[in-house]
């Protein structure tokens, strides 16, 4: 897909991205999401479906915090409080971690109540506000949601039926 340049491609990308990625999710036996058989967000570790899930949750929740943070008139603290950009190694294993305790189920809502959120946030934007200005350095805010949101839904739907091949699911 390309990337998207106004409000109705960000939604088409945004949900159009989830929607195939659950129908995907939705195929991992409970009993496996904590498998750790999936090569992980940092060269030489291992992840597990769950902590996919927990990745996406963590991107999404802080696009969501971004745009309350900005809402209120503060600057948000990007990626994330403690964080730089070139820490996303570190920053993905504090997704995992705060998702441990989530059951397969309790993670799919979750994802599922993030995802719809992302949607309401983009829906609520005009044109102008997510393409309009740039928004965190040369990004425009459209540019930022889909980078933290659909693009990585893609990139795990890839790792996913990867997953699901070499498992035989």
């Amino acid at each position: 897909m390309t990337v998207p340049t106004t409000k109705a491609e960000l939604l088409e990308a945004v949900v159009d991205g989830y929607e195939r990625l659950a129908r995907d999710l939705d195929r991992v036996p409970a009993e496996r999401a904590r498998d750790l058989t999936m090569p992980g967000h940092v060269a030489g570790t291992m992840m597990s479906p769950a902590d996919l899930v927990a990745y996406l949750i963590g991107w999404n929740e802080l696009v969501l915090r971004w745009h309350r943070q900005r809402d209120a008139g503060r600057e948000p603290s990007l990626p994330a409080e403690g964080f730089a950009w070139n820490q996303l190694g570190q920053l993905a294993h504090r997704f995992y971690a705060d998702c441990s305790t989530l059951s397969w189920e309790e993670l799919l809502i979750r994802f599922e109540r993030a995802n719809h959120d992302i949607v309401a946030l983009i829906r609520r934007l005009s044109d102008r506000d997510l393409y309009g200005a740039n928004w965190y350095g040369t990004y425009t805010a459209g540019r930022m949601i889909q980078l933290n949101t659909s693009s990585p839904y893609a990139n795990a739907r890839r790792r996913l039926r990867a997953w699901l091949r070499e498992n035989g699911l």
